[in-house]
């Protein structure tokens, strides 16, 4: 009864100061209030606290800032012009926010899910028994996670609580057409509807509405352009086995005789009552804005860094193009955005219908509205329509520019088409990069960190090689800090680092230079960007064509690599400048999962050396031995450490960081020295 009460009047304190809140922030809703680690003190901004509840927003549909927003009209709420929605929130920050460094870190999770805290610090993202090092506890940051994806699966997710729409003038259904894709790692007899994402659901999507309509479909094919063959009707149902019997199911299908492994099979159907999904877009923007401004804010905040990775680095590049850094007052909702592994994409964010989970892997999610023109911060012109745009236009219009990193892994270049980020659209030439804007290329990591001693991945993730180890958590730091100073004080962060045309670093799969390393199986194609047509309206967000027409790509390049097959350009770890493997942007799929020979989504390769000149004899490794490299262990680290200090002068790495580099270069050399050589 006590706790009950607390929260009570948590509730009710936060409820009453609705009319001081922001205009569009009408009242947050605190669920649980707890002392993170016992009220431990971290640094000078002492303890934190981590809250958790719901924040309510309403948006009036007349508001110039609002109309990019699909169906905000039609919404079944819209009352007095304006649209109510609301989204889950977690906030770790400063007990007493006078001692907080002021900037607050935002945090668009990844299918619903927060991820930054324990990425950056290493300990448990709810803080529950470890804070690990606490570096952005250490310096003051405030950290907040907001629900923005209505799908977003699972008890824990974070959500946007978004009305449905009808038709305005008919208050009718607005029915449609949902198309999903999935490549298995192994037999199955159900798929279901909605987005996989390496065997759990990143977003649950929409039931089927009519399931004998004659327009629901499922096909087949072996590759992304392959050739599609129709599955005849007869043969599938909208069902799903239970106990032992086929019953009916409007969230999965049944095929007779079960899906094979390494297959891609394709499914369209009908769906009905299209969420008003941008409100994501809405929710990030009114937030950012609302702790700046609001005088009672629940997390206030002098500046706003918004952070994405992946899915959610699509999502803010999605949020700068349709022109949400504005609020509706006109005013910079982010200060600073760090957009990590986003490649060229955005996504099916603002869409009605929209499916926010989709990407756009090797073997799935393909031919979704993810890598489309524009690419560019700065307007480009694609040269066979002649459309001139760029990313940033909107922003640049409304003067609402913010500190922009885009940075990504040696994976982007091949599975997220991230060298048309900065080339031009035709892939002639490098192209012009705005003066708030920093591209950052991790060379030889992949989307996410692997484990380490290097290892092959499982089921989904099981590739022909090792996974690569290297880790970005370091990169991330330092990141964050000079982003900080940047908004905080203008103090310019370290120039843009990629492969380029002009260095000639930047090539086509063709003209890769790759070393002939015995067993290794070199990829034949990289993830391209398609001029695809939904239909008429689907620059508007009405997609009714399903699946797309597929126009001609445009030209994707890759990094080139030296004699060791590691990439030029870009920012490299000492285990790159003073190398004892070989780390790639692709590893390829196992036979024993089906499609052999194809990419595996978001992985790369560890490749190590041979370890002495009769090892690299007796397997025909092309690459020099460890042994032939350094003289010894000790003649190594000291090299590693000279690299390491280089990555600390010029601001890549944190100072506090190296004595952990250091640690791990060292575990590194050990790992491989006494592992047997590679069968």
């Amino acid at each position: 009864m006590v706790l009950f009460t607390r929260r009570l009047a948590l509730y009710l304190t936060f409820l009453l100061a609705a009319p001081h809140l922001s205009a569009r922030v009408t009242h947050v809703e605190i669920t649980t209030r707890v002392d993170v680690l016992n009220a431990q003190s971290f640094g000078e901004a002492g303890p934190y606290e981590r809250v958790t509840g719901r924040v309510y927003f309403s948006v009036p549909v007349a508001n110039v800032h609002n109309r990019p927003i699909v169906d905000l009209a039609n919404a079944v709420n819209l009352q007095n012009g304006e649209v109510e929605f609301s989204a889950d929130f977690v906030a770790v920050r400063p007990k007493d926010a006078a001692k907080g460094n002021g900037t607050l870190l935002l945090e668009n999770p990844n299918r619903g899910h927060a991820r930054i805290l324990s990425l950056v610090d290493g300990g448990d993202e709810d803080l529950a028994h470890s804070a690990g090092d606490a570096w952005l506890l250490r310096n003051g940051f405030t950290v907040v996670s907001l629900g923005w994806q209505w799908d977003a699966a699972g008890p824990t997710a974070l959500r946007l609580y978004a009305p449905i729409a009808r038709d305005k003038d008919h208050g009718k259904t607005i029915t449609g057409l949902l198309r999903g894709d999935i490549m298995l790692p192994a037999k199955a007899h159900e798929i279901p509807l909605g987005h996989v994402m390496v065997g759990n659901i990143g977003g649950s999507e929409y039931p089927v509405a009519q399931p004998d309509d004659p327009r629901n479909t499922l096909t087949v094919r072996d590759t992304r352009e392959g050739e599609r063959t129709l599955i005849p009707r007869s043969e599938w149902q909208f069902a799903a086995i239970v106990d032992g019997k086929l019953v009916p199911s409007d969230r999965s299908i049944h095929l007779n005789g079960g899906f094979a492994p390494g297959r891609i099979y394709e499914y369209v159907y009908v769906v009905a009552d299209p969420v008003v999904a941008g409100l994501g877009f809405a929710a990030m923007r009114d937030f950012a804005s609302y702790v700046k401004h609001a005088r009672d804010a629940a997390t206030p905040a002098v500046r706003v860094l918004g952070e994405g990775i992946s899915q959610n680095g699509r999502f803010l590049r999605n949020f700068l193009y349709q022109g949400f850094n504005a609020d509706e007052e006109g005013r910079m909702a982010l200060d600073g955005v760090l957009a990590h592994v986003a490649g060229a994409g955005r996504g099916s964010f603002n869409y009605r219908f929209a499916q926010p989970s989709r990407d756009a892997q090797p073997t799935s999610a393909i031919f979704f509205p993810t890598d489309v023109f524009p690419f560019t911060d700065q307007p480009e012109v694609d040269p066979l329509t002649h459309e001139k745009s760029g990313l940033l236009d909107r922003a640049t219009a409304e003067q609402v520019v913010p500190r922009i990193f885009f940075s990504h892994t040696s994976y982007e270049y091949w599975g997220r088409a991230a060298s048309l980020i900065h080339t031009t659209a035709d892939g002639e030439q490098d192209a012009v990069i705005g003066p708030n804007v920093r591209i950052y290329h991790f060379t030889g990591l992949q989307h996410f960190s692997g484990p380490f001693p290097p290892a092959r991945g499982e089921s989904w993730f099981l590739g022909q090689q090792p996974e690569s180890p290297l880790p970005i958590r370091f990169f991330w730091r330092a990141m964050i800090a000079n982003m900080d100073a940047w908004v905080r004080n203008g103090t310019a962060p370290p120039p843009s680092a990629y492969p380029t045309i002009a260095a000639h670093a930047l090539v086509t799969v063709s003209n890769l230079k790759f070393p002939h390393i015995p067993r290794v199986e070199l990829p034949s194609e990289a993830n391209t960007a398609y001029r695809l047509d939904y239909g008429p309206n689907w620059r508007d967000g009405i997609l009714s064509v399903q699946p797309p027409q597929v126009g001609k790509a445009f030209p994707v390049l890759v990094p080139q690599v030296d004699a060791d097959g590691n990439e030029l350009g870009g920012i490299h770890l000492p285990e790159i400048t003073v190398p004892l493997a070989t780390y790639t942007g692709w590893n390829l799929r196992d036979p024993s999962i089906g499609g052999a020979g194809q990419r595996i989504a978001m992985t790369g390769s560890y490749l190590p050396f041979p370890r002495n000149a009769a090892e690299r004899q007796q397997s025909g490794d092309p690459r020099k031995s460890i042994a032939e490299r350094y003289a010894g262990r000790e003649a190594y680290l000291g090299k590693f450490e000279r690299a390491t200090d280089e990555l600390v002068q010029q601001r890549w790495i944190l100072a506090e960081d190296r004595a952990a580099l250091l640690q791990h270069g060292a575990e590194e050399w050990d790992a491989i020295m006494t592992s047997p050589p590679k069968p």
